[in-house]
């Protein structure tokens, strides 16, 4: 029988980089008659309370809801790459945990305070106490910078913003501390959430290296890989299932959902052909009530 009904188990709300409130981003997934939404926002769990209330109270009203997935989408650093890896069914009100996120909170805070000083050595109108206002207190990233350098009319468009001011090789770049893959799939599992390796053939690292940093990650307690995602190919699709089925892992997918900070890509369903199907979500959650 062929799954009806999709999932979407990576996405973002105005917490970190999208543009969409939790609320909203809830009520666009019941729109799309999604079974579940992930919400995975960047290094922060703000908008989790937001979200999972609001569907259930959707939910006791009688009308449509969906399943809130509590999640996070860790930025981490390996060798010379950033690589991303989701949590996904994390116990996002653990003391412990929260107390470490703080930290990651402190690190983007002093990075974004020496940052706003070197464009101002460039002539930019800009502090780390406009920025928040602009960002409307959300976890800052360099998506935020690009947006206020547009709209301030420092640059044409945010790809100007990315090339002139905000990329690694420019002067004005500040790099901020950041954890490793295997400290994130740490903190994921100590909150008995499912650690996943995002969008893997976004990194560009080759067939070998790539595979060499799975199974790294597969020792360090990885759980799961990110097989359907919006921008890959068909071949993308089939190496990421072969990965999953050679290193035992669960399969994940989702959107990469940014709301109006990513045109084009639609919630459930990417750039069109996007499909996470229910089971794949069952398969994780069977994962989570059996531990």
């Amino acid at each position: 029988m062929t799954d009806l009904r999709a999932a979407d188990l990576h996405t973002h709300s105005n917490r970190s980089d999208g543009s969409y409130s939790p609320t909203r981003l809830v009520d666009y997934a019941v729109e799309k008659k999604l079974c579940a939404v992930a919400l995975t926002d960047h290094d922060t769990v703000d908008g989790l309370t937001e979200a999972i209330t609001h569907a259930r109270e959707l939910a006791q009203a009688g009308r449509p809801s969906t399943e809130v997935v509590p999640g996070i989408e860790f930025s981490t650093r390996h060798g010379d790459r950033d690589i991303h890896i989701v949590g996904l069914y994390i116990a996002y009100e653990s003391p412990a945990f929260v107390s470490r996120l703080q930290g990651f909170v402190d690190s983007r805070t002093r990075r974004n305070i020496k940052m706003c000083g070197n464009l101002q050595e460039a002539g930019i109108d800009i502090t780390y106490e406009k920025l928040q206002a602009f960002a409307a207190d959300a976890v800052i990233t360099r998506a935020h910078y690009a947006s206020y350098l547009f709209e301030k009319g420092y640059v044409k468009n945010r790809q100007e913003a990315f090339a002139k001011y905000l990329g690694d090789h420019t002067k004005y770049f500040v790099p901020r501390e950041k954890v490793t893959p295997a400290q994130a799939i740490e903190l994921i599992l100590g909150v008995g959430g499912i650690p996943i390796l995002a969008h893997p053939p976004l990194y560009h690292m080759g067939n070998d290296a790539l595979e060499s940093l799975v199974r790294e990650l597969k020792d360090a307690g990885l759980m799961g890989i990110e097989a359907i995602y919006s921008t890959y190919t068909n071949q993308d699709e089939r190496d990421m299932m072969r990965l999953a089925d050679r290193y035992d892992l669960l399969i994940s997918g989702g959107s990469d959902f940014h709301g109006d900070n990513k045109p084009g890509l639609d919630l459930g369903t990417g750039y069109g052909s996007l499909f996470v199907p229910e089971s794949m979500l069952d398969n994780i959650k069977r994962i989570v009530m059996n531990r």
